[in-house]
């Protein structure tokens, strides 16, 4: 004969069950991964080349009809061998890109090809992707030896 004490019924468990609470953090985790992954910043969303198996030949005379812009160690600026105080960087980013414009006929792209020494500050190289941006210009390229 087998006696139960009415206490056990009475008794609140006082354990809680968080595996749901667990599943809706881990779907919320993979929702807000997924959404990350969607909306990339526009200065990112750039196409990267396509991969050839030929070397391109690019002559001298094509280099110099492209906009240089060349950062020091010490982060001094040059755009098209003129020095360049970060004050007027945007200005004379945009300068340069309006004389590669009027002189198109004559060979003048608007590439940026940028030469940065490896100790240049990011901030720098920030600014001058955003000046050539506000300029009107989106094709820069890193320049790497």
């Amino acid at each position: 004969m087998g006696l139960t004490s009415s206490r056990q019924d009475t008794d609140v468990m006082a354990e809680i069950n968080i595996t749901p609470f667990t599943d809706v953090l881990l779907v919320l985790l993979i929702i807000f991964m997924i959404l990350a992954a969607l909306s990339a910043p526009p200065g990112f969303q750039k196409q990267l080349p396509k991969k050839s198996n030929t070397p391109q030949n690019i002559t001298q005379s094509q280099l110099k009809h492209d906009i240089e812009v060349e950062v020091t160690a010490k982060n001094v600026i040059y755009i098209d061998s003129k020095r360049v105080s970060m004050a007027d960087l945007y200005s004379a980013m945009a300068n340069a890109v309006a004389f590669h414009r009027e002189h198109a006929r004559q060979g003048y792209t608007t590439h940026v090809s940028l030469l940065a020494d490896e100790d240049a500050s990011y901030n720098t190289i920030i600014k001058i992707l955003d000046a050539a941006r506000q300029a009107g210009d989106d094709d820069v390229g890193f320049v790497t030896e």
